[in-house]
């Protein structure tokens, strides 16, 4: 996670909350919240090589299949939710953000823009985009479910997801008029503060 989309997430984190990070990755992002806003937090993560880095940066870590299904997180008193990067590379996203918002009463998403100007025209050169944000090639990549920054709000609107907050990051990671004016053309990511 770069440091732009740490210093959003900082700032939506209520100091002393209950935090689950599904998809959590390596805990860092949980172990930054712990040390700076006194979270309590507990990562969900599948991949044993990333579990074992959660475990060395102290993070209390579930191994699990987000696909599988979080219901047995939902009577567990947790204040926010965040999904890094995560909610594309799920086969039911849809599903999987219905649950989310079961578990927590709040929920931080980040997701990359696939409706953003580079990729749009990469596919002119007849192959499958790819950018900084987003450098695997399509035999390599986690995506499986691809969408826009207008794909996502249209998804949160029917099925009425209340969007608090909402940022648009350019390929440099920084907000600017033009990502705010025109984001699912010039944003190449976006952050989202999700209630029911």
């Amino acid at each position: 996670m770069n440091k732009t989309l740490e210093k959003i997430v900082l700032n939506w984190v209520p100091d002393d909350s209950k935090v689950i990070d599904l998809g959590c990755g390596d805990g860092s992002l949980l172990r930054l919240l712990a040390d700076k806003k006194s979270v309590t937090g507990y990562g969900v993560e599948n991949d044993p090589i990333k579990i074992n880095l959660c475990i060395k940066n102290g993070v209390s870590v579930i191994q699990q299949d987000i696909d599988s299904g979080i219901q047995e997180y939902k009577n567990m008193g947790f204040d926010l939710a965040i999904m890094a990067s995560s909610i594309q590379c799920l086969k039911k996203p849809k599903d999987a953000l219905e649950n989310i918002l079961k578990v927590a009463n709040e929920c931080v998403i980040t997701l990359p823009n696939f409706g953003n100007w580079e990729l749009r025209s990469s596919l002119f050169t007849g192959k499958m985009p790819s950018s900084d944000r987003l450098p695997a090639k399509w035999y390599e990549t986690k995506n499986i479910h691809l969408c826009t920054i207008a794909d996502f709000e249209e998804l949160c609107d029917s099925n009425r997801y209340n969007i608090k907050k909402k940022i648009y990051l350019n390929r440099h990671g920084k907000s600017s008029w033009v990502t705010d004016l025109l984001p699912n053309f010039f944003a190449a990511e976006a952050v989202y503060l999700i209630g029911k």
